[in-house]
């Protein structure tokens, strides 16, 4: 068991130097810095000019005319004591920017996760139990075609129906400029009712997976002997399939879940860049276009440490499930 434990430690350990190292480099491979980038002729409205000699000043300054294996010792020794560096864009530490726009991404992963995963399970026990029936080909034909539309597509067209032609909905933003909220109950609506679009973007976009799975699971577990057994005893229909069927089936769904929220944080990039949604998503786009490097590594980061805290999450309620899998 000690060995198992160590051995556990030493890949997540190794995982997450593999990914240190890819957050530093990949950026650097992108062609120019961030300071040829600011020095282009127009940059949206605004015209800046950089002469060779502030460039070089800059890349002095941030420590970017020092050779890669220089910095990114400099990188790891400063995340030894938790410093994330200082954004070129924003001109304030990465963490500052990370913890401004890091809670808007969370509410719509979480929110998007918790109904994706509910919907698709009861969707998926619904068709599991309707198997061959008209009405289980029809959810399944539907859901396999409706996985086809790319999330950006499916954002824009949420957006077009919902806030262009109807008005239902907020066109941008997280929450409305200059309210004047009469308490916390107004503005938590407030919140909640510009992130309705983004969540149910992301809902859909991963509600066909967990449907599939469910059924799929469902169907395989309800040919199983213990099935046949509970039935024998003269169980009821409804404890058979919520009891020993669908506990046994929710392991892998627990898994696709733990997967899915490491998707939906890559996803939330294109889904925010449609609504203008203030999260980490936005954030890394403009980072990305800006090469600003130290707020690229900082956002990245903290998405693979979220995915390996996912994972981590996924074993210890595989260990509830089924005592048997675990850590």
């Amino acid at each position: 068991m000690v060995k198992d434990r160590n051995s556990f430690i030493f890949r997540l350990l190794s995982t997450l130097f593999v990914i240190l190292a890819i957050n530093f480099f990949l950026p650097r491979m992108m062609p120019g810095d961030p300071f040829s980038t600011t020095s282009a002729d127009e940059v949206g409205e605004e015209i800046i000019v950089m002469t060779e000699e502030q460039r070089l000043y800059y890349l002095n300054y941030y420590g970017l005319d020092r050779p890669l294996h220089e910095q990114f010792l400099v990188y790891m020794k400063n995340l030894m004591t938790g410093d994330l560096g200082r954004s070129i864009y924003y001109k304030m530490p990465v963490k500052d920017v990370i913890i401004l726009h890091l809670p808007w991404t969370v509410l719509i992963v979480m929110g998007a996760t918790v109904i994706s995963t509910i919907s698709g399970v009861v969707l998926g026990t619904l068709s599991a139990k309707n198997r061959k029936k008209g009405s289980d080909r029809l959810m399944m034909t539907g859901m396999i075609a409706f996985a086809e539309i790319p999330s950006f597509l499916l954002g824009l067209i949420l957006l077009l129906v919902f806030s262009v032609y109807l008005r239902l909905f907020p066109l941008a933003g997280a929450v409305t400029p200059f309210a004047d909220y009469n308490g916390p109950a107004e503005q938590a609506w407030d919140i909640l009712y510009h992130a309705f679009l983004p969540i149910v973007t992301l809902s859909l976009s991963q509600l066909t997976g967990v449907y599939l799975l469910t059924r799929n699971t469902l169907i395989t577990v309800t040919t199983k002997d213990y099935i046949r057994t509970a039935r024998a005893k003269g169980l009821g229909e409804k404890t058979v399939w919520i009891r020993h069927a669908l506990r046994n089936a929710l392991l892998p769904v627990v898994t696709r879940t733990g997967f899915m929220i490491g998707i939906m944080m890559g996803g939330v990039v294109l889904v925010e860049s449609v609504f203008s949604y203030p999260g980490i998503g936005m954030t890394l786009r403009s980072a990305v276009v800006g090469r600003d490097y130290p707020l690229i590594q900082g956002i990245l980061l903290v998405i693979a440490v979220s995915i390996l805290i996912c994972n981590l999450l996924v074993d210890k309620i595989y260990g509830k499930l089924d005592p048997r899998v675990g850590i």
